[in-house]
């Protein structure tokens, strides 16, 4: 697949326009023009990039790509040697980030949910990223952590009620902890999301409604590896997820 081919499609299926993002979504970092092999995965690191390299890979396409607003633009350090790996070597970075959070059926949100079976019922908060739903059946806040925990391969945080029913849920992988508030404000028994902040835990505690922290890149492994399926059934891409642990 061409290269420029591979970047409108993608632009097509995920709509970056419709997003107000930190970051640019879409092609990135400009590599060889025919692309046959992608390494995937939810961080545009040196590993992955590495990764990339060593699998011949054409194009890397990730959640967490470069160019952050705010960030230092200068090439230097780290940043020289991420792009030095990828022009060296005429390879192309695709990244999206929102748009890959919002998307009805492959994106993070969605897949989330279809791992760990809850139905979603509506959006919620800023560019309606927040997700609403419920559970097959009511369970506790500590019997959901455990079953989370499960799904997503790694120990879930619970702050506040660890008896408090839950059969309603909202839910925004990532760093999403700002939509808390939210939730409550639209019925939910808990709130689910990637990280946690101090003042995250007094809210939990005086609102009586738990929340669950879930870990920033174990919420967003499935939107990437839905991406890469989608583009292997769908382009004949050969596309490899290559997941580079991270604890938070």
């Amino acid at each position: 697949m061409q290269r420029d081919a591979l970047a409108a499609y993608l632009d097509q299926l995920l709509e970056p326009g419709r997003f107000k993002d930190y970051c640019p979504n879409g092609l990135q970092v400009e590599g060889r023009e025919p692309i046959q092999r992608l390494v995937c995965g939810v961080t545009a690191c040196q590993a992955l990039l590495d990764a990339a390299v060593a699998q011949e890979a054409d194009g890397v396409l990730v959640h967490h790509g470069w160019f952050w607003r705010g960030e230092d633009g200068r090439v230097t350090g780290f940043r020289k040697q991420r792009l030095a790996t990828l022009l060296g070597r005429d390879i192309n970075l695709f990244a999206y980030h929102l748009p890959l959070d919002a998307h009805p059926v492959l994106g993070n949100n969605a897949q989330w949910a279809k791992a760990c079976g809850w139905a979603a019922e509506g959006r919620f908060g800023d560019q309606d990223l927040g997700w609403l739903g419920h559970l097959p059946i009511s369970l506790n806040a500590a019997t959901l952590a455990e079953r989370v925990s499960t799904c997503l391969g790694r120990p879930v945080q619970l702050f506040g009620d660890g008896e408090r029913l839950v059969k309603r849920l909202g839910w925004c992988s990532g760093g999403a902890q700002g939509f808390f508030e939210g939730a409550i404000l639209r019925g939910a028994d808990a709130y689910l999301s990637g990280e946690v902040s101090e003042q995250t835990v007094h809210l939990a505690r005086e609102s009586g409604v738990p929340y669950l922290a879930c870990g920033h890149h174990a919420t967003e492994r499935f939107g990437i590896q839905a991406l890469a399926t989608h583009l292997q059934t769908h382009c004949g891409l050969d596309c490899r997820f290559v997941d580079i642990p991270n604890p938070v």
